[in-house]
């Protein structure tokens, strides 16, 4: 019996914790927002700004992933802004982590080095992809905005 008893505590626990851990998710509106990099020359480095903005009405109950996608010829490289950014698919996708808690009206910026690659001619404009994934985010139609890389002399 004392067995049984001990047992049911611990599962519950563990249910406690498990559900205590699982945040509701908040009634946000996440956006991000374009901001083009400056030029930069071949094998030179410019900074893609990935600009998240919390439009409300709540503020954030959940932590948000901003992704950035990077066209052919464009390669993240260290060290990013926050320092938990992961940089995957040989560098050409960045994937930063934000904790639960931006208020309404207020704004999250990851910040990720770009190398151009030494062979890209310049005069090249290619578009990459600002992205953020929220359970908490309300409106997916804003969620993802294009940029553009130049390349200058």
């Amino acid at each position: 019996m004392a067995t049984r008893v001990a047992t049911a505590c611990a599962v519950g626990a563990v249910v406690m914790c498990a559900t205590g851990l699982a945040a509701t998710p908040s009634n946000s509106d996440l956006e991000v927002v374009r901001l083009d990099p400056a030029a930069a020359p071949p094998g030179g480095r410019t900074v893609v700004h990935a600009f998240v903005a919390n439009s409300g009405p709540e503020q954030t109950a959940s932590a948000f992933t901003v992704v950035v996608r990077l066209p052919a010829g464009f390669t993240a490289e260290g060290p990013y802004f926050p320092e938990d950014c992961r940089a995957e698919a040989r560098g050409r996708l960045v994937r930063c982590t934000f904790g639960a808690g931006l208020a309404r009206l207020r704004t999250a910026t990851a910040l990720v080095p770009v190398r151009v690659d030494a062979d890209v001619p310049p005069g090249t404009r290619a578009e990459g992809h600002v992205q953020v994934v929220s359970v908490d985010d309300r409106d997916p139609r804003n969620d993802r905005t294009p940029f553009t890389l130049s390349v200058d002399c």
